[in-house]
């Protein structure tokens, strides 16, 4: 009897010291949780996020607060069963932030890469907002190419078929708007004077090109530039945008709430949808949010993990978003997901 109850406590002390080896063994998933909310009207480090030189700004009583999603990149079993059950948080599998093939380091580059343009479309997109027209220029024509002759290094083209040309990516779509072989009618400004252009387009790696090199610029009378380290990904396009717009327009954007949001932005103004939306949620409603920005694309999973007296204010550009926070200082309707 003796020997059999030593032989029930040995089994249970190796059943339980194999469970503590199962829950501390690494599973390859990760857990997802609310990450830091920055505004983007602030200072980090005792510094200004967005810093303009050579023009005057203005104060907002309330804060853009670009919202991020914490990675918990090494995962014990222990830790996803907490994750599983808790309301804030999401078990997904590794692959899925850290793509095979790929180190976690290449990974946090690639998100660093992403987030530098964010930023620059975000500066292109608020620029254009507040009238400073994008230029796109020749800058290299190719020998014998279908643009020799006709384009010139230093034209600012302006047109495609009488459609405007207002981005380097719009003019690539206006050229492949129509097949190779197409004769197009490229509008420019050559030393001040307007022209036209015909230029019949040729295949080349599978689709239409004309031959020619361009470079974008955007003159404005003054310095911007954004400065915020340890944040990755192009979530924060659309917040950044909307913190230029509210520094070099004397109105105050916030009304003095506190706004928080998210959503890539394009050079045109575009906001496109994001990950982790339910998590940013949650980051949002712990920092005081009034309302919160949601990409529209991502309408449906923001209003499944909606947080309380937290509205969605549905955007899906620039102009939507300032129309929406405008409705919200004047006592208006925005549109909602």
């Amino acid at each position: 009897m003796r020997r059999r109850g030593v032989t029930v406590l040995l089994g249970a002390l190796l059943t339980t010291l194999l469970s503590i080896g199962v829950l501390a063994a690494p599973i390859p998933y990760v857990v997802l949780g609310p990450g830091p909310t920055v505004d983007t009207l602030g200072r980090e480090n005792g510094e200004e996020i967005i810093k303009v030189s050579g023009r005057e700004t203005s104060t907002s009583a309330g804060q853009l607060r670009l919202t991020t999603v914490g990675v918990q990149p090494s995962v014990k079993l222990r830790s996803a069963l907490a994750g599983w059950f808790s309301p804030d948080r999401a078990v997904v599998p590794r692959e899925l932030v850290y793509p095979p093939g790929q180190s976690r380091e290449q990974v946090e580059e690639r998100n660093a890469e992403e987030f530098t343009a964010s930023q620059t479309s975000a500066e292109t997109a608020a620029l254009r907002e507040l009238g400073y027209p994008v230029q796109v220029v020749v800058s290299g024509v190719t020998p014998d190419g279908p643009s020799a002759g006709a384009l010139q290094v230093g034209d600012l083209l302006t047109s495609v078929d009488g459609k405007p040309v207002t981005s380097a990516s719009s003019l690539t779509g206006l050229i492949r708007a129509r097949p190779a072989g197409s004769a197009l009618t490229i509008g420019y400004t050559r030393a001040g004077s307007a022209g036209t252009a015909t230029v019949t387009s040729r295949e080349s790696d599978g689709r239409p090109r004309v031959g020619i090199e361009v470079e974008q610029r955007q003159p404005h009378p003054f310095t911007l530039e954004i400065d915020l380290g340890d944040i990755g990904g192009p979530s924060a396009g659309l917040m950044f945008a909307l913190g230029i717009v509210d520094k070099l327009e004397p109105a105050d954007l916030t009304g003095g709430k506190i706004i928080a949001g998210t959503g890539t932005i394009d050079d045109e103004g575009q906001v496109g949808p994001i990950g982790g939306i339910a998590q940013k949620l949650v980051g949002a409603k712990e920092a005081g949010a009034a309302v919160f920005l949601v990409p529209e694309a991502n309408c449906a999973e923001a209003v499944r993990n909606a947080q309380p007296d937290l509205p969605l204010l549905k955007v899906g550009s620039l102009d939507d978003a300032l129309t929406a926070l405008e409705q919200v200082r004047t006592g208006g309707e925005p549109a909602r997901c």
